[in-house]
């Protein structure tokens, strides 16, 4: 593994930083995203029992307990209440947008690095087979081993750059699917909520 690392020339080295790059945003990822899912349909029957039994106090309290962007949007909506279902709806709103960006974060590195990997690995093929061909000018009296021994070094980035594409580019769909449940179970919950809010509203007129 160590030869051919040193067989690759220069394009394993950033091929090896954004492997590392890929790598770390992806363990963040799957840490965050992890504590960020939850069972919503349970989170909510909790949600509809604390309001009808202790208030927007005890919901907000079960919201604070429970981790997830689910939680911390109706939190926010729970904490304008007393303001009014129009500052609810525009609580929940500009949280919803605060979550979703910290669901987002880091897959653009995701992607940078499972574009941007490929290329260089095709770059280090390039440069192996121009110096390949290079020594062989020099040489003059071309050999089959000389060819082929340059040609098989020259792809080896190629073969690297698609490996680390390839896996990067499979953490990216895994979070990317994750991240779209947790925000159609964010719309949904919050949706339900607001419609709750406004059933006891009009029960209370």
């Amino acid at each position: 593994m160590v030869q051919l690392f040193q067989d690759g020339g220069w394009a394993m080295w950033p091929l090896l930083v954004l492997l590392v790059i890929g790598i770390a945003v992806a363990i963040e990822r799957l840490y965050n995203l992890s504590r960020a899912s939850i069972n919503a349909e349970d989170f909510f029957r909790n949600l509809e029992e604390a309001i009808n039994s202790g208030g927007p106090d005890r919901a907000a309290q079960l919201c604070s307990e429970t981790p997830g962007p689910v939680a911390s949007v109706i939190h926010a909506g729970l904490l304008r209440v007393n303001r009014g279902l129009d500052h609810v709806e525009k609580a929940v709103e500009n949280s919803g947008a605060v979550e979703m960006a910290f669901l987002e974060r880091g897959m653009v590195w995701l992607s940078t690095v499972a574009n941007l990997a490929p290329m260089i690995g095709f770059l280090g093929t390039v440069s192996g087979m121009i110096n390949a061909f290079q020594a062989i000018k020099v040489a003059g009296d071309v050999e089959p081993s000389m060819v082929a021994g340059g040609i098989s070094e020259a792809l080896i980035t190629t073969a690297a750059g698609l490996i680390v594409g390839i896996l990067i580019q499979f953490c990216y769909n895994f979070f990317a699917n994750r991240i779209d449940k947790i925000i159609a179970d964010m719309t949904e919950q919050t949706a339900a909520f607001i419609d709750l809010l406004a059933e006891r509203e009009h029960q209370g007129a």
